[in-house]
């Protein structure tokens, strides 16, 4: 389980060119980070996290995006 600042922080960290989303190419190129986030939000990968999460098909994940699948997941303290 992690908090939204600690998931906040996670964000950040990946999205490497501070746009306010997170590609494909962000999660692959951060693996670690990347299997965090996958646990958090129960998905096996940063495919399934974006054809499930990405609610506005931009192919990119934004922070409350990702928010809402830790939520679904009950990781978020």
């Amino acid at each position: 389980m992690t908090t939204e600042q600690e998931l906040q922080s996670l964000f950040n960290t990946l999205d490497s060119d501070r746009d306010g989303k997170v590609s494909i190419n962000d999660l692959f190129l951060s693996p670690g980070l990347s299997a965090i986030i996958s646990s958090e939000t129960n998905t096996t990968s940063p495919q399934e996290l974006l054809v499930n999460y990405d609610s506005d098909k931009d192919g990119s994940i934004t922070f409350e995006e990702l928010k809402g699948a830790v939520e679904k997941a009950n990781n978020l303290n």
